[in-house]
C-alpha cells in the first residue's frame, strides 16, 4: 500500500513521456528505473516483512530514491516535476514512525543525491557552487514534509493508543457491568421477596418474577398499582387501601417506611405482604424508590391464631375461676366455719389468693387478645393511688427482703382512669420487686411537670442487657436472666401497661443497666375535669 502511490505516479510519468519524449524509453537510466520499480513492487508483495524489524523494509523506500534518480536523470528536461516523485519514499519513511531522525536525514540526503547526480556526471567532475545550490530548495522541502509527516504520525499513533486504552477500559467496564447485571438478575430471581423499583414519575424500572406474581394476584396486569380497582386491602382483609396510601404511591412521595402490612387478592389465594421502601437519590435529588414485598401470610395467620387461642382459653378459664373465688369467699366468710383449724384456714386463704391472681392473669390475657382499651376518666387523687399500690405490694416486698420508698407529692390530682393507672402501678411495682431477687430497694416517685403527671418506679435489681431492652414491650417476652432465675410471669404486664398509658395519650419509657437496676417512667397528661 505504501509503494502503490509511487507506482501509480510513475505510470502517469511514463504516459506523459510517451507523448512528449518517446525516445526516453530507449535510454538506459529510464529502463533501469522502470525495471527496479517493478522488482521492488514485487518484493513488497512477496516478502513477509512482518517477520522482520520495522527498519528492514526501509530498503524499499531507499531504493525508490534510485528509481526516482533514474527517471530524473534522463527525463528531467522533458517531463517537469520528476524530482517530486521523491515525496513518496520520504512520506513512507516518515509515516512508519520507526526512526524519525533517520528518516529526516535520509529524506534530505537521498533527495539531494537524486538532484546532484546528473550535475556531477555532466560536469565530469565537481560542478560549480551555483549549479549545486540551485536545486537545494527541493531537499529542504522534502525535509519539511518528512518532519510534518513524522509529527502527524506521532500524534496519530498517540491518539490511537489513547483510543485503544479507552476502548480497553470500556470493554472492561462493559464486562463488569454485564457481570453485575447478571449477578443482580440472579439475586433478584433467587430471593423469596418481591422487589420493584420505580422512578420519580412512578414508572416501573425493575421488577423480579416474584413481584410480578404479587401484582397479578392483586389484579394489576400492567405492573402498576394506580388502578383504583386493584385488590389491595388493609389489615382487616376487607377494606381497600386508598390510592394515596398504597406503598408505591407513598414511595413516590419520597417516603421511607418499613413493615407496612397489606393484603392482596381475594379468597383462598389472598396473601399478606409486608412492604418496605427506601428512596433513591442522585446528587441529593429524589430519583425514585426501591420497594420490597415479603410474604408474611403464614406469620400473620399464626399471630391471629395465637390471639384467638389466648382469647378463647381466657374466656373458658374466666367462668370457672369466678366460681372458685366466689365459693372460697363464702367458705372464708361463713361464721359456722370460723372454728376451722388455722392450718385449713391458711390453706383456703392461699387458694383464694392464687385464684385471684390467676383471674388477674386471665383478665390480662383477654385485654391483650382484644387489643381494645376502655377508659373511665375521673378526677383522681394520684397520691392516694400510689399509697394504695405501696400498701398492696408491702407484703410481697417484705417477703423478698425489698425495701419500699416513696418520694411523692402529698397531693397530686389528675383526670385519669384510676383503676387502669392503679393497674400500671401494680405491674411496675410487681416487676421491680420480682426482679430484685436478692433484696434491694424500690423507689416510687410521683410529681407534676408542666401539664403532665409523672410516675417513676426505680429498682436496684438485675436490670437488662441492651439486647433485651429492644423487646421489653413485646408480648410474652421474658429476658434470659429471668428465665434462668425461674422468676414467674408471662411477659404481659409491661405490654398492658404501655397500652393503658398510650390510651391516656401518654408515653412510657425506661432506662436499665445490667446488674444495676431499672427505672420505668410514665408520663400522661393531667387533663381537666370532665
Amino acid at each position: 500500500m505504501s509503494q502503490l502511490p509511487l507506482v501509480l505516479a510513475v505510470a502517469v510519468a511514463l504516459l506523459i513521456s510517451a507523448v512528449v519524449a518517446p525516445e526516453l524509453y530507449g535510454s538506459p537510466g529510464f529502463r533501469f528505473a522502470v525495471v527496479l520499480l517493478a522488482v521492488l513492487t514485487v518484493a513488497c508483495v512477496a516478502i513477509p516483512w512482518e517477520r522482520y524489524s520495522p527498519l528492514a523494509y526501509w530498503s524499499i523506500p531507499v531504493l525508490d530514491f534510485a528509481v526516482v534518480g533514474g527517471l530524473y536523470f534522463d527525463g528531467r528536461n522533458s517531463v517537469i516535476g520528476l524530482s517530486f516523485l521523491a515525496t513518496f519514499p520520504v512520506f513512507w519513511m516518515a509515516w512508519s514512525g520507526a526512526a524519525p531522525r533517520r528518516a529526516c536525514l535520509l529524506s534530505y540526503f537521498c533527495t539531494t543525491a537524486v538532484l546532484w547526480a546528473p550535475l556531477f556526471i555532466q560536469a565530469g567532475g565537481f560542478p560549480g557552487i551555483d549549479s549545486l545550490a540551485a536545486p537545494l530548495l527541493i531537499p529542504f522541502v522534502m525535509l519539511g514534509i518528512c518532519i510534518v509527516a513524522s509529527s502527524m504520525e506521532a500524534d496519530t499513533t498517540a491518539h490511537q493508543k489513547r483510543l485503544a486504552a479507552i476502548e480497553s477500559e470500556l470493554q472492561t467496564s462493559l464486562h463488569e457491568i454485564s457481570r453485575r447485571s447478571q449477578l443482580l438478575d440472579a439475586v433478584l430471581e433467587t430471593v423469596d421477596v418481591g422487589v420493584t423499583a420505580v422512578d420519580a414519575a412512578g414508572r416501573t424500572i425493575l421488577m423480579n418474577s416474584r413481584q410480578r406474581t404479587n401484582h397479578a394476584l392483586a389484579g394489576l396486569l400492567h405492573a402498576s398499582d394506580t388502578d383504583g380497582d386493584a385488590l389491595i386491602f388493609g389489615l382487616d382483609q376487607l377494606t381497600p387501601v386508598p390510592l394515596d396510601q398504597r406503598p408505591s404511591q407513598r414511595a413516590m412521595r419520597n417516603e421511607s417506611f418499613s413493615d407496612v402490612v397489606i393484603w392482596v387478592g381475594t379468597g383462598e389465594r389472598q396473601r399478606a405482604l409486608a412492604v418496605c421502601a427506601r428512596p433513591m437519590r442522585e446528587n441529593g435529588q429524589f430519583t425514585g424508590s426501591v420497594l420490597a414485598y415479603s410474604d408474611v401470610t403464614e406469620m400473620v395467620n399464626a399471630l391471629n391464631a395465637r390471639e384467638d387461642f389466648v382469647s378463647s382459653v381466657s374466656h373458658e378459664l374466666r367462668t370457672p375461676l369466678t366460681s372458685i373465688i366466689g365459693y372460697l369467699d363464702l367458705v372464708l366468710d361463713d361464721e359456722e366455719l370460723a372454728g376451722l383449724p388455722p392450718r385449713l384456714q391458711s390453706a383456703l386463704q392461699v387458694a383464694q389468693r392464687n385464684a385471684e391472681r390467676l383471674l388477674l392473669l386471665v383478665a390480662d390475657l383477654l385485654t391483650t387478645a382484644s387489643g381494645t382499651m376502655d377508659l373511665h376518666r375521673t378526677e383522681t387523687d394520684v397520691a392516694e393511688l400510689v399509697r394504695a399500690a405501696l400498701d398492696s405490694a408491702g407484703n410481697r416486698a417484705a417477703a423478698g427482703g425489698v425495701a419500699l420508698d416513696c418520694d411523692c407529692d402529698l397531693e397530686l390530682r389528675a383526670v385519669i382512669d384510676p383503676a387502669r393507672i392503679s393497674q400500671v402501678l401494680d405491674n411496675l411495682l410487681s416487676n421491680a420487686i420480682k426482679y430484685s431477687p436478692d433484696g434491694g430497694k424500690v423507689t416510687v416517685r410521683s410529681r407534676q411537670e408542666a401539664e403532665n403527671l409523672i410516675l417513676e418506679v426505680e429498682d436496684t435489681g438485675i436490670g437488662m442487657s441492651e439486647a433485651d431492652q429492644r423487646d421489653v414491650f413485646t408480648k410474652f417476652f421474658r429476658t434470659g436472666q429471668v428465665k434462668k432465675a425461674a422468676i414467674p410471669g408471662v411477659g404481659l404486664g409491661l405490654v398492658i401497661s404501655k397500652s393503658i398509658v398510650e390510651a391516656h395519650g401518654g408515653r412510657i419509657s425506661f432506662t436499665s443497666r445490667l446488674r444495676i437496676g431499672s427505672t420505668f417512667r410514665v408520663e400522661v397528661p393531667r387533663g381537666s375535669a370532665p
